[in-house]
């Protein structure tokens, strides 16, 4: 662990899995905005990356209110301890046995002494999970009842790759716990939602945990695409219909980590009802769970809505970064339909392409195989107020989404947007947080994922048609204001963080 910022005591403490001050946008901004927003609270950041060579340099001017910022790498290779026969301790294997045994009937609560950064720092070392006999035990055996389809030598190196890393947080963890913070607030389950999980259960502080996407679901989505994990099995067990065990694992892995940290939260927070009833479908206590939407300043994008020019621009942006869970290639498909109705229509991709390099290549080439070079352009991270103005349609094309700040920032920009139908952007876009809201009207459209044939539809009926066009303007900028304010965004926060930090077990 590295400290680059300690300039006082935060009250509040934030694991950021990924997101900020690495990243931009996203979780990364909602992260920015708060810390900012709430200028009467400290704060500090443990940024949880996977390796040091995935990230550049800071992407955000620090507000005076973030004091404490540490870093650590999870996946980064390390000096590993010398090889060296251990027995391991029996006692221990049986408690890892009975817990993993618990995880197969959806038992989430785990003994206290396993939920600790000693555990795993003093306990069940990182060389006991590496050299011991009782570990080789328990991975043959788990092996044998689960994955004994597909070699021993794939699932043995994933066991080891992906568990590696608690050993990483909890070293984190332990050193973090001399920080004389208040209260812990995670973004997200996963490694930072155990990392919260170890500090609440060490130290007795209160643990809020805010999902923007559901952490769980998403990782899933990107394991089963992942090409990195190869399906070694026979043709046989491959047509079985399931899906392969190494895949399993992984999945598995993050399902139980979610429900650890589901126990372990003392609020569990989401941004529309949807994402709460998922929540509570993995694990999540009905009774800890609440709602707390976005919001956005609104006052910032009024110049962008002012800087409009008098006709619609014949530009389709989606704004994010150029990863799978984006899906950048259906937008690209659906250009293609939209130039052969529209020839002048132009489709901007805005954002980061660094992520993952190769579906960016991947990107550029379905561009030349179809023709766009001149109509589809990646224009990488740009300050979105200055785009909004040129731009006719916002769109977002994901197959999985939280509650999408960009779709509010286009509202609040006087942007209509054209969205699948994931997380909660039928919601923004047709109204439903009350019969006030749908009485609003439509700021958009919404389709179904992957539909390249409905997203040109709709990107075409709203370019071609200026009064269906200021309509869903109208709606647009009507929901922002009166639903999805930033100041009502921070007062929620504001009650939230007033009472945890008064809390007492």
């Amino acid at each position: 662990m590295q400290v680059l910022l300690n300039r006082g005591v935060p009250q509040i403490l934030i694991p950021a899995e990924g997101t900020y001050p690495y990243i931009r946008g996203g979780v990364s901004t909602w992260i920015h905005d708060l810390i900012g927003g709430l200028e009467e609270f400290t704060f500090g950041v443990v940024f949880l990356g996977g390796r040091r060579e995935d990230y550049g340099e800071v992407k955000y001017k620090f507000p005076e209110n973030l004091v404490y910022l540490s870093t650590a790498y999870l996946f980064e290779e390390r000096e590993r301890p010398k090889p060296k026969y251990k027995e391991g301790e029996s006692k221990t294997f049986e408690l890892i046995r009975k817990m993993h045994e618990g995880f197969k009937k959806g038992i989430t609560e785990v003994p206290e002494e396993v939920m600790t950064p000693d555990f795993l720092t003093k306990v069940l070392r990182y060389e006991d999970f590496l050299y011991s006999k009782r570990a080789w035990e328990h991975i043959v055996s788990m092996y044998s009842r689960h994955a004994s389809t597909e070699p021993f030598v794939d699932y043995f190196w994933n066991i080891r790759n992906l568990h590696a890393p608690l050993w990483v947080v909890a070293e984190v963890a332990s050193k973090v716990k001399a920080v004389d913070f208040k209260l812990i607030h995670s973004p997200s389950t996963g490694y930072a939602g155990f990392f919260a999980s170890l500090l609440k259960r060490s130290t007795g502080r209160p643990f809020i945990l805010t999902e923007h996407g559901i952490y769980t679901r998403e990782r899933k989505i990107d394991l089963m695409n992942a090409d990195w994990l190869t399906d070694k099995r026979t043709f046989v067990h491959k047509g079985l219909g399931e899906i392969s065990a190494t895949r399993k694992v992984w999945v598995n892995f993050f399902m139980h980590l979610g429900a650890l940290t589901y126990s372990s939260a003392n609020i569990i927070v989401s941004l529309f009802d949807g994402a709460r009833n998922i929540q509570i479908s993995y694990g999540a206590d009905p009774q800890k769970c609440e709602v707390v939407p976005n919001g956005v300043d609104i006052e910032l994008y009024s110049n962008s809505l002012k800087n409009r020019p008098e006709k619609v621009p014949k530009v389709v942006a989606l704004i994010g970064r150029v990863v799978q869970i984006k899906d950048v290639k259906t937008f690209i498909k659906a250009m293609k339909l939209l130039v052969e109705k529209l020839p002048e229509a132009e489709g901007w991709v805005v954002g980061p392409t660094d992520e993952d390099p190769d579906y960016y290549q991947e990107c550029l080439s379905l561009v030349r195989v179809l023709g766009l070079e001149h109509k589809v352009k990646f224009l990488g991270f740009q300050k979105t107020f200055e785009i909004f103005p040129k731009i006719g349609v916002l769109t977002l094309t994901s197959i999985s989404e939280g509650m999408p700040l960009i779709v509010l920032e286009g509202f609040a920009a006087g942007v209509p947007c054209v969205a699948t139908d994931v997380g909660s952007c039928k919601q923004l876009i047709y109204g439903g947080l009350n019969e006030e809201d749908t009485a609003i009207g439509k700021a958009g459209e919404v389709v179904q994922v992957r539909n390249a044939q409905a997203l040109a539809e709709s990107y075409a009926n709203l370019l071609k048609d200026e009064a269906l066009w200021k309509q869903y303007q109208k709606a647009a900028l009507e929901r922002v204001r009166r639903f999805y304010s930033k100041e009502t965004f921070l007062e929620n926060y504001r009650k939230l963080y007033k009472r945890y930090l008064t809390w007492q077990a």
